[in-house]
């Protein structure tokens, strides 16, 4: 073989090696890139410690009381028949959620109007046109016992409650705690489920991690100043507990506070750090960060 040639095939092995090497550093480069954003992306975790004891009630109309006493009866016969333990299995245990579906409004027909604010899994959401959740089933069940068409409206949560008290709607099904204030509203019926709030995080958080009582908690979030920024679902007890609420006996927060139109949106802004914390509800709390963190 002549020296040229010999050169030549040389040097085309060398090219094809750094060729090779080259292309090999890029595709590291882009996995660890990958990896990077992907381990730099956050998850929330709840506290797992109750900071506030309620009752979930329905809210009825006050000029019904004949549909109050009826719905009361609902809920003791629902406890002694095994009827709401069923149903909440569809959301707490290995059952499958049912799909509820609403009539339109017609007053010509025998119907029950029932307020909600359907982004509070697992009590009331929707997927599609279908209504699901604890309460919608419940809903679905109160009106075929009381042979009525089921009407659901769906609106802000802080509505719902008002919407009843002007006698647009029968009665309030939206995971609603009993408190006083709303009985200008509505008559409450007996309470159906024990309820509390609880504090979202996101994962890397660690100042909680001593705290064995709700009171260890409320003192580390009283010590925070307007610098820290926490959320929660407007008008509910996530809200007094921020803002101060005599009812309750809860103690404003220094913190700078932030109301949302569900938990949803205020643990997403956490995710994306424009909040340090999010109080909510227990159920709708694990719901919440369990659906975000899956898509991280």
């Amino acid at each position: 073989m002549k020296l040229k040639n010999l050169l030549a095939i040389s040097m085309s092995a060398v090219l094809a090696m750094t060729a090779l090497t080259a292309c090999g550093s890029k595709d590291d480069s882009s996995e660890a890139a990958s990896e990077s954003a992907s381990s730099s992306k956050k998850t929330a975790k709840v506290i797992e410690i109750d900071l506030t004891d309620e009752q979930y009630a329905f809210g009825v109309d006050k000029d019904q009381p004949e549909l109050l006493t009826q719905v009361n009866d609902f809920i003791k016969s629902m406890n002694e028949d095994g009827s709401f333990e069923e149903i909440c299995n569809h959301y707490f245990g290995d059952g499958e959620p049912v799909a509820v579906e609403s009539a339109t409004l017609d007053a010509n027909k025998d119907q029950l109007v029932v307020a909600t604010n359907a982004a509070f899994e697992p009590f009331e959401y929707t997927k599609g046109e279908n209504y699901y959740g604890v309460d919608m089933e419940i809903a679905k069940a109160l009106a075929d016992k009381l042979g009525k068409e089921l009407v659901i409206q769906n609106m802000d949560f802080d509505a719902v409650c008002l919407s009843v008290g002007q006698h647009k709607c029968d009665i309030a099904m939206a995971g609603l705690t009993i408190k006083p204030d709303r009985e200008e509203y509505v008559s409450f019926s007996d309470s159906y489920y024990k309820a509390s709030q609880k504090l979202i995080v996101t994962s890397d958080n660690t100042e909680f991690d001593d705290c064995k009582t709700a009171d260890d908690v409320n003192k580390i979030l009283q010590a925070k100043g307007s610098d820290m920024k926490i959320g929660f679902q407007t008008g509910t007890t996530g809200q007094f507990y921020c803002e101060g609420d005599a009812d309750w006996g809860f103690t404003k927060l220094a913190m700078t506070s932030t109301g949302y139109k569900n938990g949803s949106l205020a643990v997403q802004d956490l995710l994306n750090g424009n909040l340090n914390y999010v109080i909510i509800d227990a159920a709708p709390a694990a719901s919440i960060t369990a659906a975000l963190n899956a898509m991280q």
